[in-house]
């Protein structure tokens, strides 16, 4: 079985404000796949982080194919505690725009062979954060 690793940041100027996502999509051996950002219009730095792993997902599907994905194992970076926890099931989803959001990536995950979710700091999710800053910077709406 396939192993991939994705980091996926979301984050917004203002809460709520302009949001943008950035993912980047490696091997198991670190080499980078793919790279994605775009903005999402305005949303809470929360939905972003929601957002970001939705789009990582689909990219994943689309990039390896239905069939494909269903033997590939996904472990997904963030550094966003809280929605890493949530989408672990460590901690109980509040917010009911936060509750589609999991219930979409639930879906997503079921068509995988496996997706997880871990914590990283900031430091180690540099290329996503960098990614979506770029997007929200630009006047491009999507990168890459």
């Amino acid at each position: 079985m396939d192993k991939f690793i994705v980091y996926t940041d979301g984050g917004s100027r203002g809460n709520p404000g302009h949001a943008a996502i950035g993912i980047v999509i490696k091997d198991e051996k670190g080499n980078t796949l793919k790279k994605y950002a775009e903005q999402i219009g305005i949303k809470t730095n929360n939905e972003a982080e929601y957002e970001a792993v939705i789009f990582a997902l689909k990219k994943a599907k689309q990039l390896f194919g239905k069939e494909k994905v269903k033997k590939i194992k996904v472990e997904i970076r963030m550094d966003s505690e809280l929605v890493q926890r949530q989408l672990s099931g460590i901690y109980k989803i509040e917010e009911e725009k936060l509750f589609r959001h999991f219930i979409g990536i639930h879906n997503l995950s079921m068509e995988f062979g496996g997706v997880s979710y871990h914590h990283i700091p900031r430091e180690k999710n540099k290329e996503a954060d960098a990614l979506l800053n770029e997007v929200l910077d630009s006047k491009d709406q999507k990168m890459f």
